[in-house]
C-alpha cells in the first residue's frame, strides 16, 4: 500500500471510529461564549474577557470601524466596540476573530500549508461577509446575517487541521500535493463537521462545513452555503468548468443581482475594507 493511500485509510478509519484528534475551540473564544451565554453578562463585563486577548481586542475593534458595522465614527476602545456590535452579535464575531489562532504548527512545511489555507480562508469569507451585508440591504433578511456568515465562512473548511496534522506524521506525503489536495476534499467536510458539532456549534455552521463542496447539496431556501460557495468560486477554491455560469445559479436565485456585480468598484471596495479586519 503507498504511503498515500495509507494516510487516507489512517484517516477514514480515525472517523469512522471517532479517534480523530480534532482540535479544541482558543481559549479565548470559548470564554466569550460562555460569557455571551450569561443571561446576566453586561456589556462591560464582555469587553473585559475580551479584553485579556490583545490580539482578539484589536480585531474587535477593527470589525467595528469596518463597512460591516455601517458606522463612520471611528471607535478607539474595546468597551466602545463591544458596545456598537452588540451582544447578540459578539458571540460569532469573536470565535471567528479566534480562529486563527488554530492555524498554526511548530513544523515548517505544515505551517506553509496551514497558513495558506488560512489566508485562503479569509479570502473566501471576505466575500460571504461583504455578500451578505448586500443581500441584506435589498432583502432585509432576518434569518440570513453578517455575524452568523462571518463564523461560518471562517470555520467551513476546518476540517483540513487534522489532516494536516496526522500528514505531518508522514512528511513523505508533502511531496505529492495532488494526493494532499484529494485527501482534504474528499475528508475535510466529513471532519469539519464532526470538529463543530464537538463544539457545541449549532446546525447551520455544521451544514456549511458538511455540504459545501458537495455538488449534490442545493438548498432550495438562500441557505448560508450559498454565500460561502460564492466566495469559493470566485476565489477558486471551488473548481467549476465555467465561473459566470456556476456564479448565475445565484442570480437566478435572487442572491445577486448580476453576475457583473463582482466587477463593481464598490463590491470590490467593501471586500477590501472587510479584507483590513484580518490584517
Amino acid at each position: 500500500m503507498s504511503t498515500e493511500n495509507a494516510l487516507l485509510t489512517i484517516l477514514v478509519d480515525r472517523i469512522n471510529n471517532d479517534t480523530l484528534v480534532l482540535p479544541t475551540l482558543p481559549e479565548v473564544a470559548l470564554k466569550v461564549r460562555n460569557s455571551a451565554d450569561d443571561p446576566d453578562i453586561t456589556l462591560h463585563s464582555m469587553a473585559d474577557v475580551i479584553a485579556t486577548d490583545p490580539a482578539l481586542s484589536a480585531r474587535m475593534i477593527k470589525v467595528a470601524n469596518s463597512a460591516l458595522m455601517s458606522r463612520s465614527v471611528k471607535v478607539t476602545t474595546i468597551n466602545q466596540a463591544v458596545t456598537r456590535i452588540g451582544l447578540r452579535q459578539i458571540k460569532n464575531i469573536a470565535t471567528a476573530m479566534a480562529m486563527e489562532q488554530l492555524f498554526v504548527s511548530q513544523n515548517e512545511l505544515i505551517k506553509g500549508y496551514m497558513d495558506k489555507a488560512w489566508q485562503k480562508t479569509i479570502r473566501v469569507a471576505c466575500h460571504a461577509m461583504v455578500l451578505v451585508k448586500r443581500y441584506r440591504e435589498g432583502q432585509r433578511h432576518e434569518l440570513i446575517n453578517t455575524e452568523t456568515i462571518t463564523l461560518a465562512a471562517l470555520t467551513y473548511n476546518i476540517g483540513i487541521l487534522p489532516i494536516l496534522t496526522e500528514a505531518e506524521k508522514h512528511p513523505e506525503v508533502f511531496a505529492n500535493p495532488s494526493f494532499l489536495a484529494h485527501a482534504i476534499q474528499k475528508l475535510a467536510g466529513k471532519i469539519g463537521a464532526a470538529i463543530l458539532t464537538a463544539w457545541d456549534f449549532s446546525d447551520e455552521f455544521v451544514e456549511v462545513a458538511k455540504n459545501w463542496s458537495d455538488p449534490n447539496y442545493r438548498p432550495a431556501d438562500v441557505d448560508f452555503v450559498d454565500f460561502v460557495r460564492m466566495g469559493a468560486i470566485l476565489e477558486g477554491i471551488l473548481q467549476v468548468s465555467d465561473k459566470s455560469a456556476a456564479l448565475k445559479v445565484y442570480v437566478d436565485k435572487g442572491i445577486i443581482p448580476s453576475v457583473e456585480v463582482f466587477a463593481d468598484s464598490e463590491y470590490q471596495e467593501l471586500v477590501k475594507d472587510v479584507r483590513s479586519v484580518f490584517s
